[in-house]
């Protein structure tokens, strides 16, 4: 039974999944190399209670509770007690590695591995573990306390109890599981990222500025976000590494990064998170940048 969740990571991945630990009642140590940046997230978590408590969703003795829930710290050895690690860490795969080599050592035998990754091969992380069988895709979505669903991804060597016990848990922290099967992207990220490129590719091409191409998708096909203003949401580093492990993984120049979206990224222009991406969030609203 998980009644003790490890989070890595304190970003806006680490920091969400941290949240809505702590709000179903679970027992959370939330984990990063940053002092800094454990001090962000707690902040960060507290306002978003606030904003709960000031649309009558929550009782501020629901958020103290809550609250009270999260312990922070930069070391490892805060996991020994947990059932289960979750590690939310930037999507690179080297670095996941090494989270886990330098992890495993302060888990209990028992405990249970999980990666928020939206992307990489799940079974080739489990192998770079001592417990394959205990280790499972749970991609979270992003913003983590909104949106409702949770991938479930298995690597060739997860047990079926462990897929049990992640699926319960996935349940009570109020998100719908869905099952998909190990392959580069899964299943949102497989259909969604290369939708996120060819608006890229278009805006490339100069099919459309920003602004039509949001405006036209939104207007025309219903979506509630520009596929643009969606990548910066996203981040574009994080919707690069997730077209190159697709182009890499399929081998199909159908994935191919767009050239546009790489030389934004060379130019540390992420999106919302940096301040400008396909808008420049700098000022008092975001303006198109092409």
């Amino acid at each position: 039974m998980i009644s003790r969740i490890g989070v890595i990571g304190a970003g806006q991945m680490g920091s969400g999944i941290a949240q809505v630990c702590a709000r179903a009642g679970y027992e959370v140590r939330l984990n990063d190399m940053s002092a800094e940046a454990l001090d962000r997230s707690l902040a960060g978590i507290a306002g978003n209670f606030d904003r709960a408590i000031g649309k009558g969703k929550l009782t501020e003795a629901e958020r103290d509770q809550a609250m009270s829930h999260i312990q922070t710290g930069t070391d490892y050895a805060m996991f020994a007690e947990c059932d289960l690690v979750i590690e939310a860490a930037t999507e690179k795969e080297a670095i996941k590695r090494e989270i886990f080599k330098r992890l495993i050592p302060s888990l209990k035998a028992d405990a249970i591995i999980a990666t928020n990754t939206s992307s990489i091969s799940i079974t080739r992380l489990a192998a770079s573990t001592d417990r394959p069988g205990s280790f499972i895709g749970m991609h979270f979505m992003n913003p983590v306390p909104v949106m409702a669903l949770v991938e479930l991804i298995r690597g060739i060597a997860t047990d079926e109890k462990t897929f049990a016990s992640v699926r319960e848990l996935a349940v009570t922290l109020g998100k719908q599981p869905v099952a998909a099967e190990d392959f580069p992207a899964f299943i949102v990220n497989r259909v969604l990222l290369p939708m996120i490129n060819e608006a890229v590719y278009t805006l490339y091409e100069g099919v459309g500025s920003v602004e039509a191409i949001d405006t036209a998708m939104k207007l025309g096909a219903n979506h509630p976000m520009g596929p643009l203003e969606l990548a910066d949401f996203i981040g574009l580093d994080t919707c690069l590494a997730i077209m190159q492990v697709l182009y890499e993984g399929l081998a199909d120049s159908k994935y191919r990064p767009c050239p546009l979206l790489v030389k934004y990224v060379e130019a540390g222009w992420l999106g919302k998170k940096a301040g400008r991406g396909f808008y420049d969030y700098r000022g008092d609203v975001p303006v198109p940048t092409r």
